[in-house]
């Protein structure tokens, strides 16, 4: 069988890496490592000459993994440089509770970022995200928030996408697809898109703490508008996995600088 590296952002022990695991494992040999705690919106972050614990945890399955004291970059590092015996034929991260979408969000997700690691490292990647609705986040007896979903029609979508690259490959042209599922499909036929140019405005808050400083707050607001053929258009409109090949070449043309002078 072929051998699947695993990450994530949301920290070993989370729901969506446990998903993630069990939807691959029936047909690959899966080594599970991620950082230890949540490391959302991290993006690309590696921690450089600093000492990293690296332990054994155990997964509500009882299956072992490994949680790392740094990055979901730096657990792809440590997965395919330290943890796995041979470097593997696919990293896949997630399933991330929450989607990663766009030109201008996606290098903040450490789901996404975690794959590009691999790709730099020479593995090929899969990044999966869930869409959560509204209902998805519940309140516990003491009020504290929580993500309540299913990752089922995910784990059936990640699946048969990982079998298919395992099998032929990634096309010519391609370092990784970042495939987004809605949690609410109205269709199981996975679509092919291009990145729309934003899935967040931000608002900036303003408060003053308990100690009478003033402080400024990032919040998030989700776009609703995307153009068709994007990712924000299949996952939200459609309601449909989206399917986003992407490539590390961030060089932009060099055509009409030859006159440049400095």
């Amino acid at each position: 069988m072929k051998n699947i590296l695993i990450s994530n952002d949301d920290g070993v022990l989370g729901p969506g890496i446990l998903a993630n695991k069990q939807a691959l494992e029936g047909f690959a040999n899966v080594t599970v490592v991620a950082p230890q705690e949540n490391n959302s919106a991290v993006g690309r972050k590696v921690n450089i000459m600093k000492h990293m614990y690296l332990k054994e945890y155990e997964l509500a399955d009882d299956s072992m993994a490994y949680g790392l004291s740094g990055t979901p970059a730096d657990s792809v590092n440590v997965g395919i440089n330290y943890v796995c015996d041979e470097k593997p034929d696919l990293v896949v991260t997630g399933i991330n509770p929450g989607i990663n979408i766009s030109r201008f969000q996606i290098t903040t997700s450490g789901t996404v970022c975690a794959a590009l690691e691999a790709v730099g490292l020479g593995v090929p990647a899969i990044a999966c995200s869930l869409f959560l609705d509204d209902d998805c986040f519940k309140q516990d007896e003491e009020g504290n928030w929580y993500v309540d979903t299913d990752y089922s029609f995910a784990q059936e979508i990640l699946a048969k996408l990982v079998k298919k690259v395992l099998d032929e490959g990634l096309p010519e042209g391609v370092d990784l697809f970042n495939l987004n599922i809605p949690s609410k499909p109205l269709s199981d036929k996975i679509k092919i898109t291009t990145l729309a140019d934003r899935m967040l405005h931000f608002n900036i808050l303003e408060r003053v703490d308990e100690d009478g400083n003033d402080t400024v707050m990032n919040v998030p607001q989700l776009i609703e508008e995307y153009e068709e053929g994007t990712d924000g258009y299949c996952l939200l409109v459609e309601r449909r996995p989206s399917l986003t090949p992407l490539s590390v070449n961030f060089g932009g043309k060099i055509t009409g600088l030859e006159d440049w002078e400095f």
